[in-house]
């Protein structure tokens, strides 16, 4: 393969769970970077997914472990100077984004992350106005980053970051006015045990399936701003304006709610719409069990004392339940990414296209050993980091993946292996017509 790197490339990867561990399977495929660290709390996991890489390709040395703290900015920063890393890709859940993020621009790294810092509620009105939003934290050292003349690339993995990267592509290649930025997430995929029973186990982080959804949704409404970027944004209560989406390849219908998501905050930044929004498949009995745990207070990341014992009760869930990466095995079906958009074409006529891009777990699992929904959000920081090895990408600052061309991110997704990642996305047309039509 002809990778073209113009600087070399150390990656230092942190947190080695479903995610990270699929990261470095696809990553391990790829030529352009000379070191890739794992680096995680857990040592032994680290080292089983630097294990599983090098497996995937004879000769490999490039992948190594390390421990580190991820809640720990200064020693995020010491292990970036140690393995004298030029990139920090943070894998691990949102509660560590600051600190990994600081860590990095203290090292003099660039920065790619696939969420991004955490919300925090309206104090009065918490389901009509927005608190401090997903990123803030993250946006306000901007101007530091770019005095450093570093890269901060937030929310690269598929929701956010390619569900993004379409959205330039629509902007650029497909619409001349925008009513609409959808992203719409459906799957049909479903768990069994061993005795073949249907079981409920979420294909990613339970505490971060907490934290968006019981959160309140934001909307992004240019009207409500009048030409102010912050006014535009509000909220809503959480499973807001159900909807009916119907996704392709299979998957059908799927009932969808407004959710908290990254999204929403970063594409009115550099994207120009009349509306931004995130609505997600959750499903009756997610939804059902979501309420429940917010009942009882066990979503609270506050400490509780259990017999002497400090312990957050969301903590305690997330503990009870599979750890995502294990369950490809028993998972069945396909998860969907994409985005809606809805405005006028570039012939003047009213559009409305879906795009998107499709993971079967059967085939997640038999070419990488990952289940789908992990997989599909790892590839596309790879693809990220490729395209930033190669100066395809570059920039200075907090920058959202719709700041960059699009198409050489698309084309090298789509393109078949080893010259590309062999996962191709799709684009469908549909008819035009009010994106509220099929509300339940």
């Amino acid at each position: 393969m002809s990778e073209r790197v113009v600087q070399p490339v150390r990656v230092l990867m942190v947190g080695a769970g479903g995610v990270g561990d699929a990261a470095a399977r696809i990553a391990v495929e790829r030529d352009f970077f000379e070191a890739w660290v794992v680096a995680d709390y857990d040592l032994q996991r680290a080292e089983r997914t630097v294990t599983a890489a090098r497996e995937r390709r004879a000769g490999e040395e490039r992948f190594t472990a390390a421990q580190v703290d991820a809640s720990d900015a200064a020693a995020v920063t010491a292990l970036a100077r140690q393995v004298r890393a030029t990139h920090v890709l943070n894998a691990v859940d949102p509660r560590f984004v600051m600190p990994v993020f600081s860590g990095a621009l203290d090292a003099g790294a660039d920065y790619l992350d696939m969420a991004m810092s955490l919300s925090e509620r309206h104090s009065e009105a918490p389901y009509e106005k927005v608190g401090v939003k997903l990123g803030d934290l993250q946006f306000a050292l901007a101007g530091e980053w770019e005095a450093a003349g570093r890269l901060a690339l937030l929310g690269i993995g598929v929701e956010p970051g390619l569900s993004d990267v379409f959205a330039r592509y629509a902007a650029d290649e497909l619409f001349d006015h925008i009513d609409e930025l959808g992203t719409r997430d459906g799957a049909n995929l479903v768990i069994r045990d061993d005795d073949g029973n249907e079981v409920f186990a979420p294909g990613f982080s339970m505490w971060t399936i907490i934290e968006e959804c019981l959160n309140p949704p934001v909307v992004w409404e240019r009207q409500r701003g009048d030409g102010d970027l912050e006014a535009g944004f509000f909220t809503l209560p959480p499973f807001s304006e159900p909807e009916v989406f119907d996704f392709p390849e299979g998957i059908g219908p799927v009932e969808c709610v407004h959710v908290e998501h990254e999204e929403v905050l970063l594409m009115p930044r550099w994207i120009e719409a009349d509306r931004v929004t995130f609505k997600y498949g959750l499903g009756e009995e997610m939804i059902a069990i979501l309420r429940t745990l917010h009942t009882l207070g066990l979503d609270s990341t506050e400490p509780v004392s259990v017999k002497g014992v400090e312990v957050s009760p969301r903590d305690v869930v997330a503990a009870c339940l599979p750890d995502p990466a294990t369950i490809g095995p028993r998972m069945e079906g396909k998860t969907c990414a994409g985005l809606w958009v809805t405005g006028t074409g570039k012939d003047g006529r009213p559009r409305s296209t879906y795009l998107y891009h499709v993971v079967d777990n059967a085939d997640s699992m038999r070419d990488y050993g990952t289940q789908c929904v992990v997989w599909q959000t790892a590839l596309n920081p790879v693809v990220a980091l490729e395209l930033l090895a190669r100066g395809t990408w570059s920039g200075t600052g907090v920058l959202g993946p719709e700041a960059l061309p699009p198409k050489p991110f698309l084309d090298l997704l789509a393109a078949p292996r080893p010259e590309g990642y062999g996962s191709p996305w799709g684009i469908e047309d549909r008819p035009p017509h009010d994106p509220g039509k099929d509300r339940a």
